[in-house]
C-alpha cells in the first residue's frame, strides 16, 4: 500500500495574497514618478513629468491631497455653491445698475451726501 502526499508549491518568500499587497499599498501609499524629455541636440523640445500617487482616500487626506472635494465635476455640493454664487453675482450686478439709475435721476441729493 502506498501513501500519497499532496505537496503545495513552495516559494522562497512569505505568501501574500493580492488583497494583502493592495492593503499595504493603500495604507502606506506609493508614488510612481517618471520624466520624458525629447531633445534635438541641446534644445529641449518637450518635457513631460509624470507623477502618480496610489493611496487610500484617508491617506491622501492625511498628506493634504483632497482636490476631489472642490472639483465641481466630482462634487455635487460644489456645483450647487457655484450656481448660488453665480446667482448672487447677477443679483449684485442688478442692484448696482438700479443704484446707478437712481443716482442719475437725483444727482443733487447724491452730491450733498458726499459721495
Amino acid at each position: 500500500m502506498s501513501t500519497h502526499t499532496n505537496r503545495g508549491v513552495i516559494t522562497a518568500t512569505q505568501g501574500s495574497t493580492l488583497a494583502d499587497i493592495l492593503e499595504r499599498v493603500l495604507d502606506k501609499g506609493i508614488v510612481i514618478a517618471g520624466d520624458i524629455s525629447i531633445s534635438v541636440g541641446s534644445t529641449e523640445l518637450l518635457n513631460i513629468r509624470i507623477r502618480l500617487l496610489i493611496s487610500s482616500v484617508d491617506k491622501a487626506k492625511e498628506i493634504g491631497i483632497n482636490w476631489w472635494e472642490s472639483d465641481p465635476y466630482l462634487n455635487s455640493q460644489t456645483r450647487t455653491l457655484l450656481t448660488t454664487n453665480q446667482q448672487l453675482q447677477e443679483r449684485v450686478a442688478s442692484l448696482e445698475a438700479e443704484l446707478r439709475s437712481l443716482k442719475a435721476l437725483n444727482p443733487i441729493n447724491h452730491q450733498n451726501a458726499g459721495d
